[in-house]
């Protein structure tokens, strides 16, 4: 039953995929219209939370040759009024005969709830075509609404010895400009990249998308006391907007310092990765990039805020003793207690090679 919709749903998902790193607290939906003779007649993609679904642009692009045709949405239309009025309304208005979803969503204000009322108004829905590619294309959503908090992933860039910088601190540049542009590419499409105080303190990041996504990615600075060098690329909010994460005990200098630049603060009692993920799925934020240091990123792996890796391999040898490393303390007592990662994907990034691993 789903074969002949896999091509439809295939190209969907493309459209989905437009609008990564855009969306949140959305997903990323897509959604082809054809027509009661099987005609491409309509199509569109979530573009931009707040403003219309897919279903929307891809019956505005239909109009009336909607009527008696198929919907294939990548996700199930939604039936509640939030920002925006509820899809599978305007697909009963459009008078299709059919719509093809990929998958439910998890969204507890839909949860079935979508397709459950076009069956009642007696549209054939058709569930389930391309439901590992959707569910894989929106896995950042996913996990937040099932676990409240974001999908985090950690990455790094270190030499073939294991080492992300010399002994001296310096790490500008391990990688290669490919590398680093697919760097940019993937802050595009997250919601928010942390780093600690001591990253600040030492290259004095800007941690951008270089333009890639307007607006750029929030910028989240963990320190619980505020040890931060007066003058940095993140204080200008021009560029970007940041957060800084700080302990009740930051003096009060320091916090005055960041108003009068105007980079908002968050206190936090614990001031630890899980306190904040939470806060940041409060948000809205769907993906984390972290691109922090040894003790950071080991915090984050220890308390669960980190689901995927991805690690840039330069065909350099650093050395040093001691030298950096990616990973700081995970208090392992034996071998055995390291959790197997899944290889996702191997590629050559110019003379670099990216590992990207999944829980």
């Amino acid at each position: 039953m789903s074969a002949p919709w896999r091509p439809w749903m295939q190209r969907a998902l493309q459209l989905a995929a437009l609008g990564n790193g855009r969306t949140s607290p959305n997903p990323l939906v897509g959604c082809v219209v054809l027509d009661a003779n099987g005609q491409l007649v309509g199509e569109g993609f979530h573009q931009r939370a707040g403003t219309p679904h897919a279903e929307v642009h891809a019956l505005r692009q239909a109009g009336e040759r909607a009527h008696g045709g198929t919907a294939v949405v990548t996700l199930e239309p939604c039936c509640h009024h939030g920002r925006t009025p509820p899809c599978s309304e305007a697909l009963l208005a459009a008078g299709v005969a059919r719509v093809v979803v990929a998958m439910r969503d998890p969204d507890p204000r839909v949860a079935g709830g979508g397709i459950a009322q076009l069956q009642s108004a007696g549209i054939a829905v058709i569930e389930g075509v391309c439901e590992a590619e959707a569910r894989q294309l929106n896995r950042a959503f996913i996990h937040r609404v099932e676990h409240g908090r974001p999908l985090g992933l950690l990455k790094w860039a270190m030499s073939l010895d294991g080492r992300t910088a010399l002994p001296n601190g310096s790490s500008q540049w391990i990688s290669g400009p490919a590398a680093r542009a697919w760097v940019h590419q993937l802050r595009s499409r997250s919601d928010a990249v942390i780093v600690g105080g001591g990253t600040v303190r030492a290259d004095n990041p800007l941690l951008t998308s270089r333009g890639q996504r307007t607006p750029e990615p929030l910028r989240v600075v963990i320190s619980r006391s505020l040890d931060l060098p007066a003058e940095s690329q993140l204080w200008n909010q021009h560029t970007a907007p940041t957060l800084v994460v700080h302990g009740y005990d930051a003096p009060a200098s320091r916090r005055f310092q960041l108003d009068a630049a105007g980079v908002e603060r968050l206190v936090l009692e614990r001031c630890e990765p899980l306190e904040l993920m939470e806060r940041l799925a409060q948000r809205g934020c769907n993906q984390v990039l972290w691109e922090c240091g040894p003790a950071l990123a080991a915090a984050a792996l220890r308390q669960g805020c980190v689901q995927q890796l991805a690690a840039v391999l330069a065909p350099k040898l650093l050395g040093g003793e001691p030298a950096r490393t990616p990973l700081g303390d995970l208090n392992m007592v034996d071998v055995n207690q390291a959790k197997p990662w899944q290889a996702l994907k191997l590629q050559q990034l110019g003379a670099d090679w990216l590992w990207e691993l999944g829980c």
